[in-house]
């Protein structure tokens, strides 16, 4: 009977100390989310790598990106686009193409930038990680499991600055071997912004293909 109750016991504390950890790790998530609302934009510069060993694949690029509540501006992979609340412009100044569609054609698990910072509100399950220091910061990892079985995507580490709550880096693990890395240079906010960031101008891409999805 000793021993009974003994495992009983430390059943019950092991499933205490993963409802703390899972609580701990969703409060994180959410002092994040908080901070990120309360400010009028935020503009970001990243460095972001493509890894797939088993196909030998390694790219590296950098990119930045500007949010103002769901609009965004991001620079990436020689790629301008702009979302301003309702359409998405996708420019191509290589092949002198930009495309356009509705916001809500996005695949819901693709991690946009206007979602970058509240993607995690739902369709996961947390837990805390490891604790790394980078510089003198220390950065809490988050680990985030979709609750989807079907998910393409076999889990999301998210690394916060404990200090500022910002997200410094987003490491996400695909079923297919394939491991993307956005890491934050630089996180700025409340810059003044000019009026048409977010508006695309037809005019200024007159010799280009404007490619309209229905």
């Amino acid at each position: 009977m000793k021993k009974v109750i003994i495992l009983f016991l430390s059943l019950t504390l092991g499933f205490n100390t993963i409802a703390q950890n899972s609580n701990e790790a969703k409060q994180l998530l959410d002092d994040v989310s908080t901070k990120a609302k309360s400010y009028e934009n935020i503009s970001i510069d990243f460095k972001y790598v493509l890894e797939n060993t088993e196909e030998n694949i390694k790219q590296e690029t950098r990119g930045d990106v500007v949010m103002q509540e769901e609009k965004y501006r991001l620079n990436i992979l020689g790629i301008t686009r702009i979302y301003d609340g309702t359409n998405i412009y996708s420019i191509s100044s290589e092949d002198e193409e930009v495309t356009i569609s509705k916001g809500s054609d996005e695949d819901e698990s693709t991690i946009t930038p206007s979602k970058m910072l509240s993607f995690y509100s739902e369709g996961y399950t947390y837990k805390m990680d490891i604790i790394q220091n980078v510089q003198g910061r220390k950065i809490q990892f988050v680990r985030l499991n979709p609750i989807d079985s079907n998910s393409e995507m076999k889990y999301i580490l998210l690394g916060i600055d404990i200090k500022t709550k910002h997200i410094y880096r987003l490491i996400e693990i695909g079923n297919n071997s394939t491991k993307t890395t956005l890491t934050v240079n630089s996180f700025k906010t409340n810059a003044p912004l000019s009026k048409s960031l977010f508006t695309f101008d037809e005019s200024k891409y007159k010799d280009y293909y404007i490619n309209k999805l229905d």
